[in-house]
């Protein structure tokens, strides 16, 4: 008998967290799409980055002191940086700036790419202007700089010509009385309206003398070198990390509202009992017996199998034993054959008892022995199975009745028993337990119960409510036996259904109706190798 060390120990690491990275990479494609829109979203920031460069202007604000004033007003208090800043993106700066580049029509357009910012405690205002080429971006800027001077000079010059019209105004009016009062030869009074006429004059030519330029430009806007924002290996880096993040959140979240259980641990902690084995998926509905005819690693995993339900020890009797699937799943025959070949190869008279009803029989897709006659205890209506080497067990099909009208046909207990000899390993093949309840008259009658699924394609509900509907009825659940699931790519699924359509043409020396110079229950030599392969 084979060792303890089968199929499935590499699920039998308790480490939590390799357990939830082994199930996050059964999404693989959720982690690629997560990829792949990440780095299509670094991309489509490298496009966005690629067309935009951003001048840059700097103008100092010069600040306006008041020719009437006799007192020195502090710099800081002239000039309010929050009104200039708002004056700098007015539509009437935009539309002057809009003149000087000859599109009239698009100055608020031009506005909408425009920003205007003050470092904190200075007079300088920065224009910063972003456009599809270099050499726009240093031009707009530097239009839009000299457009606020200009606006800014323009406010002066209006000030200063408000501030002198009424004095003008006052000096010709005095003019006129000096005038008046020299023709009727009267002096009282003129020297002191001609000096007030010179106060006048010198205030007009001192305002008119005021500097009305706006400011300075201390930083010409030049064509900038390389785009705005990250180069595009850091976007594309950055999109790639932020995929990778992605996928695995997505594949994470499937993980977790998946209904199916993915993993040895998902169907333990449903079922709750242990998974005893996990087996290679069967590769058709012909090939069955692998046990005592081939020695791949397949024929080993059932004889592991067989080996953990008897404990460990191939010296302990096995008892009666009823193989049952949540719904229907075609991996429990397979499951059901090899193990009583397995537990043959022990040395016990194993009786297999089918009460599935399908068709074709099961009895019909196994190699059958030629003669019985060395089977003296072959119940009524059984037939011999030879799994090879010398090993044989019986098969026995058991019909579940007719009820005379649509219902479907219900399973006894004490009908399915009836065949059973005391202390003979016996094995039941019954039909999916959540469509046909009445097998749980049979479950409380037997040793114990091995639930088959296929990992990755069972539920967890239907396990739970397998486990209670056992537990209800007084069985008893000695562990899961679980195989692969059968989805795979579709290339490899064409060339496998064509391997076995040859497989099938020259293994009929394995069919009860092979010819009577053929060794019966033997595979041909070809016939082995195209099932081996198919396996592969």
């Amino acid at each position: 008998m084979t060792s303890s060390a089968g199929f499935d120990d590499r699920y039998d690491d308790p480490d939590q967290l390799r357990d939830q990275v082994r199930l996050m990479l059964r999404y693989r494609a959720t982690i690629v799409l997560g990829v792949v829109l990440g780095l299509l979203g670094g991309a489509f920031l490298v496009l966005l980055s690629a067309g935009n460069y951003t001048s840059t202007s700097e103008v100092l604000v010069r600040s306006r002191t008041d020719p009437f004033s006799t007192f020195g007003v502090a710099a800081d208090n002239q000039v309010s940086m929050g009104t200039e800043q708002q004056i700098a993106l007015s539509a009437t700066v935009a539309n002057r700036a809009a003149k000087a580049l000859h599109q009239p029509r698009r100055a608020d357009a031009l506005l909408r790419d425009l920003r205007v910012t003050n470092a904190k405690d200075t007079q300088v205002l920065r224009f910063e202007y972003t456009a599809g080429t270099a050499q726009r971006a240093a031009r707009v800027t530097n239009a839009f700089a000299q457009a606020y001077l200009a606006d800014r000079q323009n406010r002066s010059k209006d000030m200063v010509k408000r501030m002198t019209a009424g004095m003008e105004g006052q000096i010709t009016a005095l003019s006129k009385r000096v005038n008046a009062m020299k023709s009727d030869g009267s002096k009282a009074g003129i020297a002191a309206m001609q000096q007030q006429i010179g106060i006048l004059q010198k205030r007009v030519s001192d305002i008119k003398s005021y500097d009305t330029s706006g400011g300075d430009i201390v930083r010409r806007a030049e064509p900038p070198t390389r785009p705005d924002g990250p180069r595009s290996p850091w976007l594309i880096a950055l999109g790639l990390i932020g995929g990778l993040v992605l996928g695995v959140v997505l594949a994470w979240l499937r993980s977790a509202l998946e209904p199916r259980a993915r993993s040895v641990g998902e169907v333990q902690g449903a079922l709750g009992a242990p998974v005893l084995g996990v087996l290679p998926a069967p590769d058709s509905d012909r090939d069955l017996l692998y046990v005592g005819r081939t020695e791949d690693r397949r024929a080993e995993a059932y004889r592991t199998l067989a080996f953990r339900l008897r404990g460990g020890d191939s010296g302990t009797a096995l008892g009666t034993l009823m193989i049952v699937t949540p719904k229907q799943e075609r991996g429990a025959e397979a499951i059901a054959v090899n193990l009583a070949a397995a537990f043959a190869e022990s040395g016990d008279d194993v009786l297999l008892v089918d009460t599935v009803t399908h068709s074709p029989a099961l009895s019909a897709r196994l190699p059958l022995a030629a003669d019985d006659r060395e089977q003296t205890d072959v119940p009524a209506g059984g037939v011999v199975v030879e799994a090879g080497r010398g090993v044989r067990f019986t098969l026995r099909s058991e019909s579940r009745g007719t009820t005379g009208d649509d219902r479907p046909p219900v399973l006894t207990a004490a009908r399915a028993l009836s065949c059973v000899d005391p202390g003979r390993p016996t094995l039941f093949l019954t039909p999916p337990l959540l469509e046909h309840t009445d097998v749980l008259s049979l479950a409380q009658r037997v040793d114990g119960v091995l639930v088959v699924g296929a990992l990755g394609d069972i539920r967890r509900d239907d396990l739970k409510r397998v486990r209670e509907l056992i537990s209800c009825s007084g069985g008893h659940i000695m562990g899961a036996a679980l195989h692969h699931g059968t989805r795979r790519r579709l290339l490899r699924g064409v060339v496998d259904r064509d391997r076995m359509r040859r497989s099938r043409g020259r293994n009929a020396v394995t069919t009860p109706s092979a010819p009577a110079g053929d060794v019966v229950g033997q595979p041909s030599p070809p016939a082995q190798d195209d099932t081996l392969s198919a396996s592969r």
